[in-house]
């Protein structure tokens, strides 16, 4: 038996013997070719590149019917990438002058661009990479005319063991035979995670050594839930599992029981659950689970998902589908968020020694005013028709703030001159997510109509630590002591001012850390919307007292470990499903 731990990217428990996957990497040798050979090879490349899109065009189109056209979107950038004329004349061009053959052309230039993703910092473009290998893998293996394994048609139950699952193939998968999948590497933001949690399947990735700890045929299980996977496991580990098996499925018709009943603790406090979305198609899925509404959307996808850069059109269609799927209840929309290695179609990424600490967020944008101004149009003409609300992200100084409301007054002067409608009031927000603007939080407050607490970058810019570097990772909690006394800071200078203040980070959506928020005040959650039975299951189990018990004790501890122990205990007293 042996237990590997990992990142859980979709929840549920499975247990199933295994299908391993080979590694599959093409690396093709250089070969020279006759110069009479040249058009033969071209008009190869050409047929590859066409089969591919066309073989791409199919499973968008699949996805779209099985599951949203928002989901099946991320293969936009698949079929984008192949229909790039300047892609497909460099490897021309490798062609004719250098008379190699169209397989090393093309994997000359894909790896040459895989390698531009790879000098990236941002762990989401980082990810990226992985669409970049399956472009090149889908075109090799039409000129070369071999086959990867399908998945798409299996005859029994199994569990896919891969170094990587590229995100056709994970789209591909037969959701009826294929339980749930592991892999070696991959995190939360990646593209086979996205199609995994669309589809229902539990996965756990960023196993390390998961390729080589399991044969054909074992016995694995896969916890998505816990981000772990146990290979062989012995008949006590198979008995507890099939325990908790039960107990979760238990625990769901339990949880789907409240899904629409109030979050409201046992003395009659009432607490608002919000969802975290990157699409609008999300929304119906989060107002089932028992959303109230949608505390962040983050529209960085409109641009990851595409070649292009979205035009204020786009922008107002993936808006106004959001407002209109919430029939009334709250949108916040948070302005671009992305980083100086994050960059714009057509735009190069401009070389910083630490861009997690350049030109990123709201920098960015107000230094790039007519993208900046083609989001807000998009939302302000948007607001109209809901209860929209405007958040900045990543404000480090008062001046910044000012500049940003400056940008979104133009605006709206724009368009009241172009007699174009929209919410004049729009509320407008800012994320409090580093220590500058956590420690100012009352002159903030003046500024805003609410503070929305982005627990992720709060602790990695006051733990200094980069949790997509595994070398440090361990040191990330949101239980660190300082942490938790920012954000008791934050919530009172909110209170103390009286404006909405939320916490939307990923901490707001683990069951751990649910009895001590309340506890310190806070009645706005945002979360992911899997995530909102469990939360709400705690705060219909509890009342405020003891919540601010709980509260005042763990503020009294000097470690995060002293933290992480007392909570687990609490709150395993109200969901030991989970714990």
């Amino acid at each position: 038996m042996e237990i590997i731990k990992g990142i859980g990217v979709s929840p549920g428990v499975v247990i199933c013997p295994a299908v391993v996957l080979d590694a599959e990497d093409l690396v093709i040798p250089r070969r020279t070719i006759d110069p009479a050979g040249v058009e033969t090879e071209t008009s190869r490349l050409n047929d590859a590149f066409a089969k591919a899109r066309s073989d791409l065009q199919t499973l968008r189109n699949d996805l779209t019917a099985s599951h949203s056209k928002d989901i099946a979107s991320i293969f936009d950038f698949h079929i984008g990438l192949l229909n790039d004329k300047s892609l497909l004349n460099q490897i021309t061009t490798e062609i004719r002058h250098h008379h190699t053959s169209a397989e090393y052309a093309v994997s000359l230039a894909m790896r040459k661009l895989a390698g531009t993703f790879l000098q990236m910092k941002d762990s989401y473009l980082a990810d990226r990479v992985k669409d970049i290998y399956d472009i090149e893998k889908r075109v090799l293996r039409n000129l070369i005319g071999t086959q990867h394994e399908s998945l798409a048609h299996l005859d029994h139950d199994v569990v896919v063991i891969a170094h990587d699952l590229l995100p056709s193939q994970t789209a591909a998968l037969d959701k009826k035979h294929v339980r749930g999948f592991a892999c070696d590497v991959g995190g939360r933001t990646s593209h086979t995670a996205i199609v995994a949690r669309a589809m229902g399947i539990p996965a756990v990735v960023g196993l390390g050594s998961i390729t080589s700890a399991v044969s054909g045929g074992d016995t694995v299980i896969i916890d998505g839930t816990r981000g772990m996977v146990i290979v062989n496991p012995d008949e006590d580990q198979l008995k507890e599992h099939k325990e908790y098996e039960r107990r979760h499925v238990r625990l769901e018709a339990e949880l789907a029981s409240i899904a629409h009943l109030p979050a409201q603790t046992l003395d009659g406090h009432n607490v608002s659950l919000l969802a975290n979305i990157e699409f609008p198609s999300e929304i119906d899925d989060a107002l089932a689970r028992g959303a109230m509404g949608i505390g962040l959307y983050r529209t960085e996808f409109l641009y990851m998902a595409s070649e292009t850069e979205p035009t204020e059109q786009d922008h107002y269609q993936a808006y106004i589908d959001a407002v209109r799927r919430l029939k009334g209840r709250p949108l916040v929309i948070r302005t671009l968020d992305l980083g100086a290695d994050k960059y714009v179609h057509g735009k190069g990424p401009v070389k910083e020694a630490n861009p997690f600490l350049g030109d990123r967020s709201i920098r960015m944008c107000l230094h790039n005013l007519p993208m900046f101004k083609n989001q807000l149009r998009a939302i302000l003409r948007a607001s109209i028709e809901g209860d929209v609300r405007i958040m900045f992200p990543m404000i480090t100084t008062v001046m910044e703030l000012r500049q940003a409301k400056m940008v979104l007054n133009d605006v709206m002067e724009e368009l009241e001159d172009e007699g174009v409608g929209f919410n004049k009031e729009i509320p407008v927000g800012m994320m409090v997510e580093v220590p500058s603007a956590a420690l100012m939080a009352n002159h903030f407050a003046r500024e805003v109509n609410f503070f929305s607490i982005g627990t992720n970058d709060l602790i990695q810019y006051t733990l200094a630590v980069d949790r997509t570097n595994e070398k440090v990772a361990g040191l990330f909690t949101p239980a660190h002591p300082a942490v938790l006394a920012l954000i008791r800071d934050v919530i009172r200078a909110a209170n103390r001012n009286g404006i909405p203040v939320s916490v939307c980070g990923e901490m707001a959506g683990e069951p751990l850390y649910t009895l001590l928020l309340l506890g310190l005040g806070l009645n706005i959650f945002s979360m992911n919307g899997p995530d909102i039975p469990e939360v709400k299951k705690i705060i219909r189990s509890i009342t405020t007292e003891q919540a601010r018990q709980v509260a005042r004790k763990v503020l009294s501890f000097d470690s995060e470990r002293q933290v992480m122990h007392y909570l687990r205990e609490e709150t395993r007293k109200i969901l030991p499903e989970v714990f």
